[in-house]
């Protein structure tokens, strides 16, 4: 009995189990068919906004690329093609945003390949060169034999070479003009410091100057008193000297104390006559003699 229901059992948890597989697929069809089916909308609305673009519309092809992405995930061509539209406009941002969404989506390597390649694009032309050569190395793992995407990538390391060569100058360049700022402001406080040591020097000239004309003065004003000085003792003196003009009459005739008579002026007369003749008979005896003869050998 116990052997019956165990069985019972068994085969009732394997209709189950099968029931549950067999739901479970019919879902994952139904899904997968209508993801074909929203992927064959998607792509017909694709061509239509390849179509309007090829006219020239722009604006009716970009809304019919939107509802293409709307419509399905698995559409790689809808935001691949709508990124090309925005990079032909020059709208570089919307272009790169549409790309990446390309390449998210893709499960084929040829299709990673052209949207990180077209990625590379974008990143060239707004100068970022070192991430375009990561988007050119990620488009060549998808593909290695694009010569066009190596070409490209060996374009974006020449320029991301140069491009840190310039930073390089512009970085030293700074450094230069900040250190000839440093320097002229340092110039321009030694300058500062120089004038007013300048103007202490003249400012102490000026007192030097000052005290000289000050001395000058005080040496001015004493010469007057030294003359005041001179003149009053000249002036004593000549107050106490009386005036000839002033002496009286019988003064001017008497002898003065050292002044001779007439008679002792007769006396020194005859005194100086007899002198000079002894003077005349003496060289009168020489001359009688004769010379007196040299010794002295001439050499």
């Amino acid at each position: 009995m116990s052997m019956t229901m165990n069985k019972v059992r068994l085969m009732f948890a394997l209709l189950l189990c099968f029931g549950f597989a067999q739901a479970q697929d019919e879902t994952t069809e139904k899904e997968n068919k209508e993801a074909e089916k929203a992927l064959r909308s998607s792509t017909n609305m694709t061509w239509e906004a390849n179509n309007e673009l090829t006219a020239n519309d722009f604006v009716n092809s970009e809304a019919k690329y939107r509802k293409a992405i709307s419509k399905s995930k698995q559409n790689v061509a809808a935001p691949f093609n709508l990124g090309n539209a925005y990079y032909n406009r020059e709208s570089y941002g919307e272009a790169f945003g549409r790309f990446k969404q390309a390449g998210e989506a893709a499960t084929e390597k040829p299709e990673k390949h052209k949207a990180y390649h077209n990625m590379g694009n974008v990143f060239m032309k707004n100068k970022e060169y070192e991430k375009a050569v990561e988007a050119y190395k990620q488009s060549l793992r998808s593909n290695p034999d694009d010569d066009e995407t190596r070409y490209n990538l060996a374009l974006a390391k020449k320029m991301l070479e140069k491009q840190q060569d310039e930073q390089k100058n512009d970085q030293n360049k700074d450094n230069e003009d900040k250190q000839d700022q440093k320097d002229q402001e340092q110039d321009q406080n030694k300058d500062q410091n120089n004038e007013g040591g300048d103007n202490e020097k003249k400012d102490e000239g000026k007192q030097d100057e000052n005290k000289d004309k000050g001395d000058q003065g005080d040496k001015g004003e004493d010469k007057p008193e030294e003359n005041q000085e001179g003149d009053g003792d000249k002036k004593k003196e000549q107050e106490k000297k009386p005036n000839e003009g002033d002496q009286p009459n019988d003064q001017k005739q008497q002898p003065r104390p050292n002044q001779l008579s007439e008679q002792q002026i007769q006396n020194l007369l005859e005194a100086m006559e007899n002198e000079e003749k002894k003077v005349q008979e003496k060289m009168e005896a020489r001359k009688v003699r004769g010379k007196k003869i040299r010794n002295e050998k001439d050499w």
